[in-house]
C-alpha cells in the first residue's frame, strides 16, 4: 500500500500533468499559436515534472522531497502564465498548476 502521505501529492501531480498535456495541444491548435509559444513551453516541462515528481512519491524515492520544491516551482510559473490566457484549457491549467504547487510545496517542506 502507498504512503497515504504522498497520496494527495501524487494525485494533484498527475492531474496537473494531464491538464498541461491538454492546455498544450490545445494551445497548438489556437489561431495564433506563437503567442502561446511561452505557455506551450512551460505547460510540457511542468507536465513532465508532474510526472517524475509523482513517480518518485511512489517509489518512496529519498529524491522525491527535492522533486517535489522543483514541481511547485514549474507549477507556479505554469500558472502564472496561463493564467494571462482567457482560454478555457489555459485557466483550467492554471487552476490544476496551483492546486498541485500547493500540494508539492507541503511535500517539500
Amino acid at each position: 500500500m502507498l504512503n497515504s502521505t504522498y497520496q494527495s501529492c501524487i494525485q494533484a501531480c498527475s492531474n496537473c500533468a494531464v491538464a498541461c498535456e491538454i492546455c498544450a495541444a490545445s494551445c497548438l491548435r489556437e489561431d495564433d499559436v506563437k503567442m502561446m509559444a511561452r505557455c506551450i513551453q512551460l505547460d510540457r516541462d511542468c507536465a513532465d515534472l508532474c510526472a517524475l515528481a509523482a513517480v518518485l512519491m511512489t517509489r518512496d524515492s529519498g529524491l522525491a522531497k527535492e522533486m517535489c520544491r522543483i514541481c511547485a516551482q514549474a507549477c507556479r510559473e505554469c500558472a502564472e502564465e496561463c493564467g494571462k490566457h482567457q482560454m478555457d484549457h489555459c485557466q483550467a491549467c492554471a487552476e490544476a498548476c496551483r492546486k498541485c504547487a500547493d500540494e508539492c510545496e507541503k511535500m517539500a517542506a
